[in-house]
């Protein structure tokens, strides 16, 4: 049971301080665990499970949480190098080694637990996608307290320099953050702008004023993060590292090779990495554990060290 001194009141709530020290000041980054509905079968796929290995949904989630348990279980997956690890809703609802998930990372490996909570994208319109709607969240986040979640994550797209669409995607992010942060969770707001937008950079720039904005408005009380692509422009996002208000700065990998990722994430100081694709691209599930931990040993090595620049 927590006692006053070591809690942070946010939105009435009551968080944790040494888990907020923890993701705030922390070395290493957050392993991007998420992947659910249509990109399940590729993450599997990239695994070395083909589409033939399992006959309904039920036997691909179960595979799924075989991949992600075997990398969670690693002697590799540690706090020495991993602040925290975002979970897709199936992932928090099973056991590792008889452990609920999200205990299992905080009690065992001293990894913050976060969770998706987003519904996947809506169709483009004004140069952005925009988050389908969710009508469960409030259910779901409620959920996420019980076990043990410390903080959420969604994701919009901006393909282009639309300034209208733009404002639509952080005034959503940034709505539904307030919602949850009322529940004592700090949310992960992840506007990815497209690495392959001919406009990319002016992309950054519009979105840099809007965050801008929706902080200055945001109750002094209430801390977000901020999950942005890896900016054109070296520390373009260092104002928001600096804020008070915002526990962590995390960079997606959007694409980019995990040795691409890396090179431009260490040139931004103070953005750490929150990477899937990149993390685990080399895993397959052919390997020894002897070849899988050496694997995962140096994906882990190498984005780390891209993180505490």
């Amino acid at each position: 049971m927590l006692n006053f001194k070591e809690c942070y009141f946010a939105g009435g709530f009551m968080m944790d301080k040494q888990k907020i020290e923890r993701m705030r000041t922390g070395k290493g980054f957050i392993a991007a665990l998420d992947q659910s509905g249509g990109s399940t079968p590729k993450a599997l796929e990239a695994y070395g499970v083909g589409k033939d290995a399992y006959s309904d949904e039920k036997e691909m989630f179960d595979m799924v949480h075989a991949m992600r348990t075997r990398i969670i279980t690693s002697k590799e997956f540690d706090k020495n190098h991993i602040v925290g690890a975002i979970l897709f809703e199936q992932t928090m609802d099973r056991d590792i080694e008889g452990i609920p998930t999200a205990d299992y990372l905080w009690d065992k490996r001293g990894v913050l637990p976060f969770l998706k909570v987003d519904k996947g994208l809506a169709d483009l319109a004004e140069g952005v996608q925009m988050m389908k709607p969710m009508p469960d969240l409030e259910v779901l986040l409620q959920r996420a307290v019980q076990k043990h979640i410390f903080g959420t994550k969604m994701r919009s797209v901006i393909k282009e320099a639309n300034p209208a669409g733009i404002k639509k995607v952080i005034d959503q992010q940034f709505e539904i953050g307030l919602q949850i942060a009322k529940h004592g969770l700090v949310p992960i707001i992840e506007p990815e702008v497209d690495i392959h937008s001919p406009d990319k950079s002016k992309c950054e720039d519009i979105l840099k004023t809007e965050i801008r904005e929706h902080i200055a408005k945001l109750p002094k009380d209430v801390l977000i993060m901020l999950k942005l692509s890896i900016p054109t422009q070296a520390d373009l996002y260092k104002e928001f590292i600096d804020h008070p208000q915002v526990v962590r700065v995390v960079a997606l990998s959007g694409g980019y090779s995990r040795e691409e990722a890396n090179a431009l994430l260490a040139k931004n100081h103070g953005m750490i990495a929150s990477f899937s694709r990149a993390l685990a691209e080399d895993l397959r599930a052919q390997q020894s554990q002897e070849e899988f931990d050496k694997t995962l040993a140096a994906a882990i090595k190498s984005i780390y060290d891209a993180s505490i620049t």
